[in-house]
């Protein structure tokens, strides 16, 4: 299997290399979101286990060098903080590649100590949160079992604190949490991200995304945190100049 692919475009990130540490044939995560753009989760589990192996990631990376990006980027088919290895798969990609790095995550396993170590050698972390209650979130995010929305935003909350990059704050809007927008402003401010994202699913997935004015109408909710982005808003990226390297399946965009 493909561990590394694109350059694909991404919203938020331009053109965006994907590392995948999980790599597996559907879709692996500890959540099984109703809007998510993989389709349902095949194998769903919050356990962390070394899926790819660091000297295949190496191997990856040695064909990689020519390759232009504007961010290498740990996503792909499953929850990049399920992967064991994720620190060190990040520190060697930060060697191997004159690229900045990034994680998107589902925040799942932001609360483990191990897991913020980990995200902190990154230079750019995309923490997604997505609802203001636990019955919202179980509604929305359809976690496995044992995963609480308070504990998740104690951890997101904790790594702001100890984190010396940049931390943006995904959140993802459709039907089911429009009318909570005031509440999830009131979070993102007390989480005090370097960047606020609204987002709506664009890419193919079972979910309609809402309109460009119903975006903006949750946006006003935000005013009063700074650099506030929309996926309305953001600029396409152009990856068509880059050169891109041969995938072996069909990877996703960064668009979650």
């Amino acid at each position: 299997m493909s561990i590394i692919y694109g350059p694909v475009p991404s919203w938020r990130l331009g053109g965006s290399l994907g590392i995948d540490m999980v790599s597996t044939r559907g879709k692996t995560c500890s959540f099984d979101c109703m809007y998510c753009q993989l389709g349902k989760t095949v194998h769903d589990t919050a356990e962390r286990r070394e899926y790819i192996s660091i000297p295949d990631l190496i191997l990856e990376l040695n064909q990689v060098h020519e390759i232009s990006a504007d961010y290498a980027t740990f996503s792909g088919v499953g929850e990049p903080t399920i992967a064991a290895n994720l620190g060190q798969a990040i520190s060697i990609v930060r060697s191997a590649l004159a690229l900045p790095v990034a994680v998107v995550t589902n925040s799942s396993l932001i609360p483990r100590g191990d897991v913020r170590e980990e995200l902190s050698r990154a230079d750019v972390v995309v923490a997604k949160i997505d609802a203001s209650s636990q019955e919202l979130f179980c509604k929305i995010n359809r976690p496995v079992s044992g995963f609480y929305l308070n504990d998740i935003l104690k951890g997101i909350e904790r790594f702001r604190s100890e984190y010396k990059g940049k931390i943006a704050l995904q959140m993802m809007f459709i039907e089911a949490n429009k009318k909570y927008a005031s509440e999830m402003a009131r979070i993102a401010e007390q989480l005090a991200p370097d960047e606020v994202q609204i987002n709506t699913p664009l890419r193919p997935c079972a979910i309609k995304p809402l309109l460009p004015e119903e975006i903006d109408t949750i946006k006003h909710a935000f005013s009063a945190l700074k650099n506030v982005v929309t996926v309305y808003e953001a600029p396409k990226p152009d990856v068509a100049p880059l050169n891109t390297i041969e995938t072996r399946r069909r990877r996703p965009a960064e668009g979650r």
